[in-house]
């Protein structure tokens, strides 16, 4: 037997890694394999930032093994491969653990606790666990350097992201709109569309869904409805959201659809009534038995309805058609003529009626065709989820019943004198059909989109909010995709593929606390904006509203331009509030006030090619080195998240590739079948 190598009398596997582990350790195995090779050319590896306030689970044991597996052969072909590792310090799961450890809400900060005190906790919590963290990448064996990572909270590494907002700025590719959004109210904050599409966002739920009926009223444009009518004339529309029906304005109908006008009795009131609807819907509310049946014998049971067709026309017909507010809580905003019948390009008869209940405020369809047809808006639930004053008979109460605790749930239903509470859609429901103005309520079944960091539901909710156009670049994003090699290539070519073909604007904004502050300063008017790249220009531009009169002195004035030194960057913050408080002129001479949103931490993410060398600002040649990378490898739910920006950001600022060949492993599922996470728990950490 060859004496170089200890023999073992049985198996013990913990033994021989930690004799192993000990080796490397006293060697610096992972360091010679480095300096053995500085001058061989390099195979470039990004490492994805975990986010160090959690503790790591099984999943990021695969993960690793198979980074470590690819970057291991190519050392032994010879190949220099750094492996610089990153910590991801940003976003909703730290400011959420936080708040939770605090025992606040995101309406507290500010008031209960200052925003400088919230983010220095903040700060404090990102990097708990980095030391489990890191004994777990030695004790897998996962060769990364550990002491030098790149931080997304240091102000080298935001002035880099800095830099690259004010590229996408220059380039007209960041602007701000007024649309209607996802918007997850128990984070506070937007959501970008990619992550509404993380894995598990859409869950099934069981709605009450409600064919509310719309009173017509009699005139010139309706007059042809009213002829001959049996009872009131009411047009139906189906929701699956009955919240936003105090906030109704239009209803809106295919302009080449054909509608029928029908003759029967409400299945509650059992009042004799004519109603409209699309002729393909037909058979979904009426029974085809009772067609023509005898009025008269009818026993006003809700059984066995007769019914008759009592005209059929287009739906431009209906265009102008004006009815009475459905639930009048308060006027439309903004002006504008409500409460009519328009026509949209979005209608269909695939379930419904063919009538689309239009709340401009809740809808991206519904907000664009009101604009076309100069229709108000009325926005009745407040940024918390929670209907605002002027709904009198729900003030004060969550849209959705999962924004409760189970105890608020319990007071709740204690207040309403029930032994289970019941949703504001199921009283809206009850009151509806009173009012003899609901055809059918029912339970509805269907997939609805959550917060990826709440797992509670998100709506849809006007908002003001900054924008990368990344549609701008659709086909220059697709046409660079097909140049990566993603194993398995159906991952490419289906969902990250498929992703590109439907791409939406990337909603960067964030009306949160925690992180890296949007570098755009605007004058009250918005007529003047600035979006500063680099603390040298920032240091400038303050020099100039000093010399205004704007600003009394520099907050900066310890920070030397030009000095790369950690030393220096470290004597400044350029996070909220600090960050909040400089105030700058525009050329016109006007006070510029920076936009209070953060950005997105995917673009955080996104950005490290760039921010883990501080580039452009120094370490250029090591940059253009090592970019793009050869190879990245993460779990497939980075399809849309991690992936897809370092993909955008490349292309839009690059023109180029961020990565030459990604690794999509699958996940590792609970016993139910879903994705394991630390967040959701119990699930086996493998720091432990």
């Amino acid at each position: 037997m060859d004496k170089r190598f200890t023999q073992y009398e049985e198996l013990d596997l913990p033994k021989v890694a930690a004799e192993v582990l000990k080796q490397w350790e006293a060697e610096d195995t992972f360091g010679q394999s480095l300096e053995l090779r500085k001058d061989a050319p390099p195979f470039v590896f990004y490492e994805g930032p975990p986010s160090a306030n959690g503790l790591p689970g099984i999943h990021h044991v695969m993960a690793r093994t198979i980074k470590d597996i690819f970057c291991r052969y190519q050392t032994q072909k010879g190949h220099r491969v750094d492996r610089k590792a990153g910590w991801d310090t940003h976003g909703l799961p730290i400011e959420l653990g936080v708040e939770k450890e605090l025992g606040i809400t995101k309406e507290d900060i500010g008031k209960k606790i200052s925003i400088e005190e919230y983010n220095a906790a903040c700060r404090k919590a990102v990097m708990r666990y980095t030391d489990v963290w890191n004994d777990l990448t030695r004790r897998i064996g996962f060769w990364l350097d550990l002491e030098h990572p790149y931080v997304t909270y240091h102000t080298k590494y935001i002035e880099s992201v800095w830099h690259l907002l004010k590229k996408l700025h220059d380039e007209d590719l960041l602007y701000k709109g007024y649309t209607i959004q996802p918007y997850s109210p128990a984070a506070g904050t937007g959501l970008s569309s990619h992550e509404l599409n993380q894995p598990g966002t859409y869950k099934p739920v069981k709605d009450t869904t409600i064919v509310a009926q719309f009173k017509v009223k009699r005139d010139a444009a309706s007059e042809f409805l009213f002829q001959d009518a049996f009872g009131d004339v009411f047009i139906l529309a189906w929701t699956t959201t009955p919240w936003t029906l105090p906030s109704n304005c239009a209803l809106t109908v295919g302009p080449k659809l054909e509608y029928v006008r029908v003759k029967t009795f409400n299945p509650y009131t059992h009042a004799p009534q004519t109603v409209v609807l699309a002729k393909a819907r037909l058979n979904a509310y009426f029974n085809e038995k009772n067609k023509d049946a005898a009025f008269a014998d009818y026993k006003q049971d809700g059984k066995n309805i007769p019914w008759t067709i009592d005209g059929e026309f287009y739906g431009h017909q209906l265009e102008g058609v004006r009815y009475e507010q459905l639930l009048p809580y308060a006027e439309p905003e903004g002006g504008g003529d409500a409460f009519k019948v328009i026509g949209g390009d979005f209608v269909t008869t695939e379930d419904g009626t063919g009538v689309v209940h239009t709340a401009p405020s809740f809808g991206a369809d519904d907000q664009r065709v009101a604009r076309q047809h100069n229709i108000g808006s009325l926005t009745l639930v407040d940024l918390r989820g929670r209907f605002k004053p002027e709904v009198t008979d729900f003030a004060g109460e969550y849209v959705k019943a999962e924004y409760y605790t189970a105890e608020e749930l319990a007071a709740e239903a204690k207040k309403q004198g029930r032994d289970k509470y019941l949703s504001v859609d199921e009283r809206i429901a009850i009151k509806l059909k009173t009012e003899g103005r609901a055809f059918k309520v029912e339970k509805y079944e269907h997939n609805y989109p959550h917060c990826w960091r709440t797992d509670k539901p998100v709506l849809y909710y006007p908002l003001d909010s900054w924008f990368v156009r990344v549609t701008a670049k659709k086909d220059r994003l697709i046409a660079l995709n097909k140049t990566i090699t993603w194993k398995p290539e159906s991952t490419g070519t289906g969902r990250f593929g498929n992703w590109l073909e439907n791409l939406q604007d990337w909603n960067l904004s964030r009306s949160r606390y925690w992180g890296i502050p949007l570098p755009i300063w605007r004058t009250a008017d918005g007529d003047e904006e600035l979006c500063i790249g680099s603390l040298k220009q920032l240091k400038e531009e303050i020099a100039r509203a000093v010399k205004a009169g704007v600003m009394k002195a520099d907050p900066y004035a310890a920070f030397v331009p030009g000095d790369m030194s950690d030393a220096n960057y470290d004597r400044i913050d350029i996070h909220r509030p600090y960050v909040d408080d400089i105030v700058l002129v525009s050329p016109g001479g006007k006070p510029m006030r920076r936009e209070t949103d953060l950005i997105d931490v995917w673009f955080d993410s996104g950005a490290m090619p760039y921010a883990q060398w501080h580039y452009p600002f120094e370490n250029e040649t090591t940059f253009k080195e090592k970019f793009p990378a050869a190879f990245i490898a993460e779990g497939v739910d980075q399809t849309r998240g991690w992936f897809y920006t370092l993909h955008a950001i490349a292309t839009l600022t690059q023109d180029n590739v961020a990565y030459k060949t990604v690794v999509s492993n699958g996940l590792v599922l609970d016993k139910h079948g879903q994705k394991m996470s630390k967040r959701l728990g119990p699930m086996p950490c493998a720091g432990t």
